[in-house]
């Protein structure tokens, strides 16, 4: 494949590294009752002082494209605070957070997230070229620092006649806690507008499959690290989670249910948890350490 990011276009793209821009927002109520009505929870009425659970702060700093801003897969169009990067397939990796669990965020509170790039890097692999944005996001509230994450998010070259599938990769083995999730047209829908987010390869099938070139619709990276979360807190109500790694290891697809396992580990304190497809592929891989 013809490479489309060279050492000059590579070396205007790391311009951005450190590049830094503050966002206010307010935690506020309403979306909270929305994700635990979308992830069919059955919690109290959220009122202030209700500690924000573990990812649902992805419910605030929502993007605000004007319509005109919006480019052709739906995000905002590229440049910006993002660099500009000319491969055309745009996903969120994974990530690694670290909650100062003496400092919750909690809803009613006013908010600050303090977002720097940190690095640019490419690397061309089997299926094509690649290129890493790693942006880390700090969220305070009137008290100081509450949460620390680093968030990864992958371009790839659109998809090619012939390019090599990934190698399957096996889940763990003897999950303590499992659940089967249906993502259907309605759960990806609410995810989406709940998260204001336009990419088109969560809603819209044609795109996806004639443009994209995947199978389906795409199961949302953070709804699925969401749902492993969320796993946790059914099988241990009232744990804290201190830490939360996560990577996406294979895409899911809307096709089929898929399923969400944790397993704690010797210590008490780690936990591991994946979600693996109807074939039983692994998906994605996590890890959260308990306070």
């Amino acid at each position: 494949m013809t490479a489309t990011i060279d050492a000059a276009a590579l070396a205007h793209l790391q311009s951005w590294q450190g590049k830094s821009e503050a966002t206010p927002d307010t935690a506020t109520a309403a979306p909270v009752r929305a994700l635990s009505a979308t992830l069919d929870r059955d919690d109290p009425a959220p009122v202030p002082g209700t500690p924000v659970p573990p990812l649902w702060h992805w419910l605030y700093f929502l993007p605000h494209a004007r319509q005109s801003e919006i480019g052709p897969d739906g995000h905002p169009k590229r440049g910006g605070f993002l660099p500009p990067v000319p491969l055309p397939r745009r996903m969120w990796a994974g990530g690694r957070l670290r909650w100062e669990t003496g400092n919750p965020l909690q809803v009613g509170q006013a908010l600050e997230r303090l977002s720097t790039i940190r690095s640019v890097t490419h690397k061309a692999g089997r299926s094509g070229e690649l290129l890493f944005v790693l942006v880390e996001h700090r969220f305070s509230n009137a008290n100081g620092l509450s949460l620390t994450e680093e968030h990864d998010i992958v371009y790839r070259a659109a998809a090619q006649p012939g390019d090599p599938a990934p190698q399957p990769q096996q889940p763990p083995a003897q999950a303590a806690w499992s659940r089967t999730v249906v993502p259907d047209d309605v759960l990806l829908f609410r995810y989406s507008a709940l998260t204001f987010n336009g990419h088109r390869i969560h809603y819209d099938r044609q795109y996806v499959t004639q443009v994209e070139g995947y199978p389906g619709l795409i199961v949302h990276g953070p709804l699925i690290a969401t749902l492993l979360v969320d796993l946790l807190r059914r099988s241990l109500p009232g744990a804290q989670v201190a830490a939360f790694d996560f990577k996406a290891v294979r895409p899911t697809f809307d096709l089929h249910p898929f399923s969400v396992h944790g397993k704690p580990r010797e210590d008490g304190r780690t936990i591991d948890l994946w979600a693996q497809d109807h074939e039983g592929f692994l998906t994605m891989q996590a890890t959260a350490t308990l306070a």
